[in-house]
């Protein structure tokens, strides 16, 4: 796999795979009226009452009809109105049976947590979602810098993204084809740096990161892949 492969496979994939949890809490099943008649109704009948459907179509790129529809599909997967850890690594492992999806789960977690409470509210999972959905290509890839920037510093080191590559190797398995050495995150990360770290100072801003993805057509592609899926 080139260089281009890989670095749409580490940006495509927070948009991509997201895929995942969508289609888990149902995002896909069609509105029907008694969604737009009781859906103010459902939000006082969980241990979280998110905000309300007006303030997060005001956050958010949702319609109201949407924002109904994505709240029925993560309360029937969530009764409690939070997503914890656990469950978010167990809808991931379903659909990566013969790889580890747990790291790469724990990662994508993180960026959703914006509070660090521990838990996955509705409203994290809706801003977010727009932003990777709905959100302009800038928004994306200050949604996927924060990803790769584990520690929230503000900077990625090659230890970071050593860690996100190889959790995305881990999640999609040693089967894959065609296959992959022990070594390739490690000579992936190398070529990621060469590219992004503009000044040569062992660290990827977010304006070098931001810019220099902005001039690569592969990965100004990907961000196209997922729009307008609900």
């Amino acid at each position: 796999m080139g260089m281009d492969g890989m670095e749409v496979i580490a940006i495509a994939v927070v948009i991509g795979l997201f895929y995942v949890v969508l289609k888990q809490f149902g995002v896909w099943e069609p509105l029907s009226l008694e969604d737009s008649c009781d859906g103010e109704l459902e939000l006082s009948m969980v241990r979280h009452q998110p905000e309300g459907l007006d303030q997060l179509q005001a956050q958010t790129q949702f319609t109201r009809k949407e924002l109904q529809s994505l709240y029925r599909g993560f309360k029937n997967e969530c009764p409690s109105g939070l997503v914890d850890e656990e469950t978010f690594k167990s809808i991931y492992s379903q659909f990566f049976p013969q790889g580890d999806a747990t790291t790469y789960a724990h990662f994508l977690f993180q960026a959703f947590d914006m509070d660090r409470s521990g838990s996955i509210r509705f409203e994290d999972f809706v801003i977010g979602l727009s932003v990777l959905l709905r959100g302009s290509v800038t928004e994306k890839l200050r949604w996927a810098f924060n990803l790769y920037d584990i520690n929230k510093d503000g900077y990625v080191t090659k230890e970071e993204m050593m860690a996100i590559m190889t959790s995305i190797y881990d999640m999609m398995g040693r089967y894959t084809l065609p296959s992959v050495r022990d070594d390739s995150p490690y000579e992936h990360v190398e070529r990621f740096f060469q590219k992004m770290d503009r000044n040569r100072d062992g660290v990827v801003t977010i304006d070098e990161f931001i810019e220099t993805c902005q001039k690569d057509e592969n990965i100004m592609a990907s961000m196209q892949l997922f729009e307008n899926v609900i």
